[in-house]
């Protein structure tokens, strides 16, 4: 018998109807019915009989079906096997964060590790921002990069990176020739935010929320360039990571103020399934990424 013989049987049984199985293997009513026969003839005896207007597998049949089972997923594994061997591993990864800013980062460093691995399609799940602890438990994406921890048995952190979250202000803001600013001084500010729930933006959480002040107005804005002509303006101030403001400062009236006497201080983490079991290309890639972070930013 031939493999094109066992695709067909495996086909008949699983479509459920000889009209279905054409379809699935592109083949006419009479080639399909002409192989048939001829993996009848080879065995020797039926393999399928019909009963109220469906084929049902003989016990020659059942045998052959179970064993076609076998052959033809060993098959596609060593095809796969052998496809890895000669390509490269093949594969999909899909990513969000939960922080915007890490999208100043991050697509070069996917670009990057898709020169060394070009089989493996790198995905940013955007729809997943924010939530990507929970897009993680359900299946919609494979690695989120967090800043906050959240406790569940089910999820294991990698450290990735840490840096450094800074105010944005105009040059002429009352804020531009201080060392740093405390909680206290944003009771009269606006402060411009990429986006909410307002729990997600960094500077709310590590220093606003324990110190129990809110600022005299906040403003969404997911467009950073905006943000940075309003600031220009100052109608307002931002926080950013000191790494993604850097470019905005130059030739600009732009001015970074520390945040708190030590600087406001954030760690960055993968987050992937602690139970899952990750292809190799995973392991790569986090290597990867946490080697280039640290390469980029001399960390």
């Amino acid at each position: 018998m031939e493999i094109r013989h066992l695709r067909l049987i495996k086909a008949i049984v699983e479509e459920g109807s000889i009209t279905k199985a054409i379809d699935k293997l592109h083949l006419t009513q009479s080639a399909l019915s002409h192989q048939l026969k001829e993996a009848e003839y080879q065995l020797g005896t039926k393999i399928f009989l019909r009963a109220n207007k469906k084929l049902v597998l003989t016990k020659a049949g059942e045998k052959l079906y179970g064993i076609s089972n076998e052959i033809l997923d060993k098959i596609s594994e060593t095809e796969q096997e052998i496809k890895q061997m000669v390509f490269g591993e093949y594969g999909e990864i899909r990513i969000s964060t939960e922080c915007f800013s890490s999208y100043h980062w991050l697509p070069s460093v996917l670009k990057q590790f898709h020169f060394v691995y070009p089989n493996i399609e790198l995905k940013i799940v955007t729809e997943a921002t924010q939530q990507p602890v929970q897009k993680l438990l359900d299946n919609v994406i494979d690695i989120g990069i967090v800043s906050d921890i959240i406790k569940d048995d089910r999820i294991k952190y990698l450290e990735l990176f840490q840096d450094e979250m800074v105010m944005v202000v105009s040059e002429n803001h009352s804020w531009a020739n201080k060392k740093y600013v405390v909680a206290e001084d944003f009771i009269n500010e606006h402060l411009i935010i990429h986006s909410l729930p307002i729990e997600s933006v960094t500077i709310h959480q590590m220093l606003l929320v324990p110190a129990k002040v809110t600022p005299r107005k906040i403003t969404p804005l997911p467009l950073t360039e905006a943000s940075i002509e309003m600031i220009k303006a100052d109608m307002g101030v931002m926080s950013m990571a000191k790494w993604a403001v850097l470019p905005y400062l130059k030739n600009s009236p732009l001015k970074a103020v520390k945040i708190g006497k030590n600087g406001l201080k954030r760690k960055h983490f993968i987050a992937i399934r602690q139970s899952k079991e990750y292809p190799d290309y995973f392991n790569h890639f986090i290597e990867f990424l946490q080697t280039e972070i640290h390469h980029q930013w001399n960390l």
